[in-house]
């Protein structure tokens, strides 16, 4: 017989749930629990908007952080507000139907932050 195995609990293995408003923002609380489990990343003084800066060596990899970016928020359902310029790209994940956030910002921002990884790494 096979064998029950328990769902990850990970955030990074986790998939976004649609959200059409009519929740509560995640709690201050919550939010302080979540947020060692995306390491680079910070919440803004409102609580509303998980942030990240990343940086690059390499114009190219920028693009490639860019379009992987586009990748996982199209395959969420959940996309971000980021800029980007040569060498950089600030990523601001918020759930905008709740006016704050939910585990959807923190399922992405980890999911990101591990396709970023090998992107983010300085090339020989």
């Amino acid at each position: 017989p096979g064998m029950n195995l328990p769902e990850s609990n990970a955030l990074e293995e986790r998939a976004c749930r649609p959200c059409e408003g009519g929740i509560d923002p995640l709690s201050a609380e919550r939010v302080a629990r979540l947020l060692p489990q995306v390491p680079g990343w910070s919440v803004d003084e409102a609580g509303t908007t998980l942030s990240r800066h990343f940086e690059f060596d390499q114009f190219p990899r920028v693009m490639a952080f860019v379009n992987a970016l586009a990748w996982l928020a199209n395959r969420q359902g959940h996309h971000p507000d980021f800029t980007v310029t040569a060498y950089h790209c600030t990523v601001n994940f918020t759930t905008h139907a709740i006016g704050g956030l939910s585990e959807n910002d923190f399922i992405c921002a980890a999911r990101l932050n591990r396709i970023a990884h090998p992107i983010t790494e300085k090339a020989p």
